[in-house]
C-alpha cells in the first residue's frame, strides 16, 4: 500500500494536466447537452461526474497498491478480462445492434474499455521475464496469443476501432521489448499484402462505407459522410478565438450528431477556436511526454514496458480521434481520452494513469 514517504515522489503536475483535461472536458460535455431555454445541465453531465469521482477511487487504487502485484496477478486479471468481454458479447447489453455493455442497475460497464491496460500489464509481465532480443519464440507467441484473444472478442461486437487499440500497445512494448525493426517492416509488408482480403471478407457494409465515406464524404453528404462533413464546419468555424463557450452553432444546434462523445474535439475547436486547440493539444502533448518520462525513470523493466504500454495507447486514440475531428482519419467509435463523454472511457483511462504514477513514484523502492 502506499506508504506517506511516497507522497513526495508523487506526479503533481502530470496530475494537474489531467485534472485540466478532465474540467474542460465536462464543460464540453455541458456545453452540446445542455437546456438552451433554462441552463439545466443534461444528463450527461451527471453521468461523466459520478464517473469521474468512481474513476478517482479506482486511480487511488492503481496507485496505492504496488504495480508489481498487479504484475503477479496478471494472469487471473487477464482471464477476467477475456470473461467479461465474453459475457458482454454473448448476454450484454444491445444498443444499435452492437453488444459492447454490461448493465449495473443505472450504469454501463463497456469491458473492451479496459482491454488496453490488462493487455499492457500482460505484455509487460510476460517480456519482462524474458530475455533482452531471446530468439526463443515462446514469449512472442504467448505474448501474441495475449493480444489476439481481446481483438477477437472486441472485433466480433462489433467493435473494430477499439480493437484496434490494443495494436499501439502491442508495438509499442514489443519494440522497446528488443523486436527487429525487420520483424516490423514483414509485419508491414504482410498487412498491406493483406488489405484487399481484408476489404472483401473482414469489413463489415458500414465499415468500408466509413472508409469510403472518408476518402469522399460528399458522396453520401446526408448519410455516411453528414459527420465528416458538419465536424469540418465546427472546426473550421473557430476561427483564432472561437465562436465563445455555449455560442458554437453546429454543436448548440445540433448539426453535429453526438458531439459530446466523439467529436467532442471539434466543439472544442469551434468554441475556443485556434488558440483552444493549441492549449488542449499542449496538455495532451504534456501528458504523453511526462508519461514517457515516468518509463524512462522506472526502476526495472516491468515499469517501463508497462509505461510504455498504456502511453502508446493512449497516443494513438488522442491521435486519431483529433485526426478524425479534422476530417484526416476515417470516422470510429473513438473517444478522446479524458474529454468525451463515457463512463467505461474515464475510468479506464483514470486506472491506467494511476498505474504510470505508480511506476514513477516507486522507482527509488527495493
Amino acid at each position: 500500500m502506499l506508504e506517506q514517504r511516497l507522497y513526495r515522489h508523487i506526479d503533481w503536475l502530470l496530475l494537474g494536466a489531467l485534472a485540466l483535461l478532465c474540467a474542460s472536458g465536462v464543460a464540453m460535455i455541458y456545453s452540446t447537452t445542455h437546456d438552451p431555454t433554462t441552463g439545466a445541465a443534461g444528463p450527461q453531465v451527471t453521468t461523466q461526474l459520478w464517473a469521474l469521482g468512481l474513476g478517482l477511487v479506482v486511480f487511488t487504487i492503481m496507485l496505492s497498491v504496488d504495480y508489481r502485484w498487479f504484475s503477479d496477478s496478471w494472469l487471473a486479471i487477464f482471464i477476467g478480462l477475456l470473461a467479461l468481454l465474453g459475457y458482454a458479447l454473448l448476454f450484454g447489453t444491445a444498443v444499435g445492434g452492437v453488444r459492447r455493455w454490461i448493465g449495473f442497475g443505472g450504469f454501463n460497464l463497456q469491458p473492451s474499455e479496459f482491454a488496453r491496460i490488462v493487455v499492457a500489464l500482460a505484455l509487460a509481465t510476460l517480456l519482462s521475464d524474458s530475455r533482452r532480443g531471446s530468439q526463443t519464440t515462446g514469449p512472442w507467441l504467448l505474448a501474441a496469443l495475449v493480444v489476439g484473444l481481446p481483438v477477437l472478442l472486441i472485433a466480433r461486437q462489433p467493435d473494430l476501432g477499439t480493437a484496434v487499440t490494443l495494436l499501439p500497445v502491442c508495438f509499442g512494448i514489443l519494440i522497446f521489448a528488443g523486436l527487429r525493426l525487420r520483424a516490423v517492416a514483414v509485419m508491414v509488408v504482410l498487412a498491406i499484402l493483406t488489405t484487399p482480403v481484408a476489404w472483401t471478407y473482414g469489413l463489415e457494409d458500414y465499415q468500408r462505407q466509413r472508409i469510403s465515406s472518408f476518402l469522399d464524404p460528399e458522396q453520401d453528404a446526408r448519410g455516411a459522410g453528414y459527420q465528416q462533413i458538419q465536424a469540418r464546419i465546427a472546426v473550421g468555424s473557430g476561427g483564432p478565438m472561437g465562436q465563445g463557450y455555449l455560442k458554437g452553432t453546429q454543436s448548440q444546434y445540433n448539426f453535429l450528431p453526438v458531439a459530446h462523445n466523439d467529436f467532442v474535439f471539434s466543439v472544442l475547436a469551434e468554441e475556443q477556436g485556434f488558440l483552444g486547440v493549441v492549449v488542449a493539444l499542449g496538455l495532451y502533448l504534456f501528458v504523453i511526454l511526462r508519461g514517457l518520462d515516468a518509463a524512462r525513470l522506472a526502476k526495472d523493466r516491468l515499469g517501463t514496458y508497462l509505461v510504455v504500454g498504456v502511453m502508446s495507447g493512449f497516443a494513438f486514440q488522442v491521435i486519431y480521434n483529433i485526426a478524425m475531428s479534422a476530417g484526416l482519419a476515417p470516422v470510429k467509435g473513438l473517444t478522446l481520452p479524458l474529454m468525451s463523454y463515457g463512463g467505461s472511457s474515464i475510468i479506464a483511462t483514470l486506472a491506467a494513469f494511476g498505474l504510470v504514477l505508480n511506476v514513477r513514484m516507486r522507482r527509488f523502492t527495493n
